[in-house]
């Protein structure tokens, strides 16, 4: 039997101090834990074990090379003493879906640091708590955090877990951008006094008012295109702008306005012409309202029919971002490990678009079997997996290596 030496300094890929001493290594049987380095196409990918919170050394919060010139990386532990362990402003997105309270027990269930199953759900969201509060400081101010929770019964009654630990956190700093539904098209509950339940919770989390977006990456592309002919010009869905020529001469705007109306409606069926917009809208004071307010104290549509006497609506050619309600099928792949609570990688591709540049690391607190790192790699970005678990590190090992074979 061979003994190695697992060194703390090398937790989470060696953005720790290398002035460790021996007090700070434990010493690891392999019957136990297997640490031996595999090559795996191009790639290195080490996996280490967790020290003791005691001997954690204290980080250099101005590395931020956190992966350095390796594309994906897995680490043994638990994610909080893991998150403690690396550099402020290191990933530039964290997405993940912690382990539900009291749905499943997994086989590290009497680790420390197990998220699940806790004696109350208060104690499961005060831990999250914890959790994303140490994420946030390892997120970069322009990052966002993609955070799946499913809901539980207890006693009959909806406990509404995915909202009390969303409010926790915004508590503490977060920053709400959406809450997406994911409709999962299919129910595998029985129960006779309820509806089914086949939807959960996508929230999308900032630390910062600016941060990255690239919607032109998510874009939903029209389907529809405008009818240009040389003697007129419609919109994808009809428009052509006579109905609104003809209310514009019989409303009571002013002569300036009808002439500044007119103007702005020529204008905008010229971006239609050249491909700036695919389609548009008009409200005339007099003939169409505002769409959520006709009080011109909240509205700003409202203020603009009261002051301009009108308004444009331009829906631009390049596509409009989608909803937020995702309809994708739960990960049904027949899959031979142990693993029973993986979302699809479908699921992520949104996120890591339009929150996460090329190139940049995606971070999985709950990694479990790799579905977000290696969503991460075949999307151009790199990925990093944080698990208690030695098997499913294991099976994440191997799945990541038929991609980059």
């Amino acid at each position: 039997m061979n003994d190695v030496l697992i060194n703390t300094k090398q937790l989470s890929l060696d953005i720790l101090s290398d002035d460790l001493e021996m007090k700070d290594v434990e010493k690891v049987s392999t019957s136990h834990v297997s640490t031996k380095r595999e090559s795996i196409g191009i790639m290195q990918q080490n996996i280490f074990l967790m020290p003791k919170i005691a001997t954690l050394p204290k980080v250099d919060d101005n590395h931020s090379d956190l992966l350095g010139d390796k594309i994906f990386d897995f680490v043994l532990g638990d994610c909080l003493t893991i998150l403690m362990s690396m550099p402020k402003d290191s990933v530039d997105c964290i997405i993940t879906s912690p382990p539900y309270w009291a749905m499943r027990r997994y086989d590290n269930a009497d680790a420390i640091g197990e998220v699940g199953n806790e004696k109350s759900s208060a104690e499961y969201i005060e831990k999250l708590a914890k959790i994303f509060n140490e994420a946030k400081r390892v997120l970069k101010s322009t990052g966002s955090l993609w955070l799946n929770l499913g809901d539980k019964y207890e006693n009959k009654e909806m406990l509404g877990l995915p909202w009390r630990v969303a409010i926790s956190l915004m508590d503490n700093g977060w920053i709400m951008r959406n809450d997406v539904i994911w409709s999962q098209l299919k129910g595998t509950q029985s129960c006779k006094d309820r509806l089914r339940d086949s939807y959960e919770h996508f929230f999308h989390f900032v630390k910062s008012k600016k941060y990255y977006y690239d919607a032109d990456a998510i874009r939903v592309k029209p389907i529809k295109k405008p009818t240009i002919t040389e003697n007129s010009t419609i919109s994808a869905t009809g428009v052509s702008g006579v109905k609104y020529k003809k209310q514009i001469a019989e409303s009571d705007l002013s002569p300036e306005e009808k002439n500044n109306a007119i103007k702005a409606l020529e204008e905008t069926l010229e971006e239609v012409r050249s491909g700036l917009i695919n389609d548009f809208r008009m409200s005339i004071r007099g003939y169409q309202r505002a769409w959520h307010s006709n009080d011109s104290a909240v509205s700003g549509r409202a203020r603009e029919l009261e002051q301009r006497g009108f308004y444009i609506m331009k829906m631009g050619a390049k596509g409009a971002l989608p909803t937020d309600i995702w309809n994708i099928v739960t990960e049904d792949t027949w899959r031979t490990d142990s693993h029973c609570a993986v979302y699809p990688e479908e699921l992520l591709r949104i996120p890591i678009l339009a929150t996460c540049p090329k190139n940049g690391i995606i971070l999985d607190p709950f990694s479990g079997t790799g579905t977000t790192v290696a969503a991460a790699l075949k999307l151009g970005r790199k990925g990093m997996g944080i698990d208690l678990s030695q098997e499913y590190i294991n099976v994440s090992r191997q799945r990541i290596s038929k991609i980059i074979q």
